[in-house]
């Protein structure tokens, strides 16, 4: 076997990986980048852009379908299938191809192909023909798609969303497991493009979104486009022939069968640390067996070993896969002096119509125990001036402010251009800036922002009000 003494052991090359290996490489240390598959990120690869290209295709398609609203009619709409996926699997390869050149960058000398395993805090075996020896290691393996029971080894017709984006045609057909982020953006771009698709959830969730109004406008917006079905139980599935018969029971109702062509699981995704030997490092370990790490600096306990991206489950979403392995890479090569790293507002985009975000603190933290009392202020865009004149004029805004500091706090929406309005909430939430500063700044007319001050203003009559009682019985918190 091959042996190597390094300063610092990267596991994974994703975003979280490849942010970290620069930032322990800055510090002069000997990294050694270590991958068990593929080059090239999730989101290049399988997440955030191939859905993109999707989303675009079928963005365009709909544009077409709604022209008649504005009096404009086109002829007859031909949505070519195999092109449409040509697009996505080229740009796709496209964008792939700009992360491998940057592993290609790095020297040859700090990369190790295949499946890292701890035999020890320090200690780690690549497939069977390499030992490592490393002073501080990086967990950052990223996470794969979870499959339910009732899903597993069911056929080639139950798939992932990984899988999506090397179709080389549409189906005719797609049953979407899940209401997450990935399960509507699919869902809602296979059925502009012409797919028959039902949605399934056992919950009422939407997305990220905590806020129960917000949560209750998103349910029936969505609902007026897409089968959607909340408090549903997927019961089994079988594969017959070129289908999979999927048999389904919502709350109160027998079960019901339907045909689909595939049936697509989007129900969360499971961090990879299971198979790493994470049992030999001595880490406290989680519910869930994730390490117990500190967000700010990304460290497991008071050990040298860092963790960073999907793996360790806090917000999977590429922005913070890059600063959490920047974080993590610059306190592993600066080790044992770990310092806290630049931890942005949380803000999170799911790329539906309309589109939804949320962004600082969520409504459902706000409402913890010990949390200051918030108030509330909101908008609906349903009669919005600009909303309207696009016809888009669809959602709620719902900001949330702290009493006596007036401080804005964060936000949920479903609405029109929600990621423009998110990066705008979020810049002022993390500016710490009240909803009196935020009040004098520029709004121009007609604009969809003038929702925003809107809000901000009904959001500023709530403060002026007397703040709640803390033993009020009728008074939930942010009321």
């Amino acid at each position: 076997m091959k042996e190597f003494h390094v300063d610092v052991a990267v596991i994974g090359t994703g975003t979280a990986g490849m942010s970290a290996y620069r930032a322990a490489h800055a510090h002069g240390k000997r990294v050694l980048l270590i991958e068990g598959g593929p080059y090239g990120t999730t989101c290049a690869r399988v997440g955030c852009m191939p859905s993109k290209l999707l989303i675009a295709a079928a963005e365009a398609a709909h544009m077409l379908a709604a022209a008649p609203g504005f009096g404009v009619h086109p002829g007859a709409v031909r949505i070519d299938g195999k092109a449409v996926m040509a697009r996505v699997r080229s740009e796709r390869d496209r964008f792939v191809g700009f992360v491998l050149e940057s592993v290609d960058g790095f020297p040859e000398a700090d990369k190790l192909r295949g499946h890292a395993r701890f035999t020890g805090p320090n200690t780690l075996q690549v497939d069977e023909h390499s030992l490592v020896t490393a002073a501080r290691v990086v967990i950052a393996t990223g996470s794969r798609p979870a499959i339910p029971p009732a899903l597993a080894d069911v056929g080639p017709g139950v798939i992932v969303s990984d899988d999506v984006f090397d179709w080389t045609d549409l189906p005719t057909s797609v049953a979407v497991v899940g209401t997450g982020v990935i399960g509507l953006e699919l869902g809602q771009a296979l059925h502009r493009l012409g797919v028959r698709v039902s949605v399934f959830a056992r919950s009422g969730s939407v997305a990220q979104i905590s806020d129960p109004e917000v949560l209750h406008v998103a349910a029936k917006t969505l609902a007026e486009e897409l089968d959607l079905h909340f408090q549903t139980e997927i019961v089994s599935a079988r594969q017959d022939g070129a289908e999979v018969l999927l048999t389904t029971r919502a709350a109160g109702a027998d079960a019901r069968e339907e045909r689909f062509q595939f049936v697509l699981v989007a129900a969360g995704r499971t961090p990879n640390v299971d198979r790493i030997g994470i049992e030999t490092t001595g880490l406290a370990l989680d519910a869930k067996g994730i390490p117990v790490f500190n967000s700010r600096t990304m460290q497991c306990g008071a050990s040298h070993i860092f963790i960073a991206g999907d793996a360790d489950n806090e917000r999977p979403l590429l922005p913070e896969a890059s600063d959490q392995g920047r974080i993590a890479g610059d306190n592993a090569g600066r080790y044992p002096d770990v310092r806290p790293g630049l931890r942005r507002t949380p803000l999170a985009i799911a790329f539906t119509e309309p589109q939804i975000g949320t962004l600082g603190a969520s409504y459902r933290e706000l409402c913890e125990t010990g949390k200051p009392k918030f108030a509330v202020g909101q908008v609906s865009f349903v009669n919005q001036g600009r909303s309207r004149v696009m016809l888009q004029n669809r959602g709620m805004l719902r900001v949330y402010a702290e009493y006596g500091t007036r401080r804005f706090l964060g936000a949920e929406m479903i609405g029109p251009r929600a990621e423009n309005l998110g990066h705008l909430l979020s810049w002022a939430c993390q500016a710490r800036l009240t909803v009196d500063q935020m009040l004098d700044m520029p709004f121009y007319h007609p604009v969809i922002e003038e929702g925003v001050r809107t809000a901000l203003r009904d959001l500023s009559g709530e403060l002026d009000k007397a703040q709640p009682e803390e033993d009020c019985e009728d008074c939930p918190p942010g009321v």
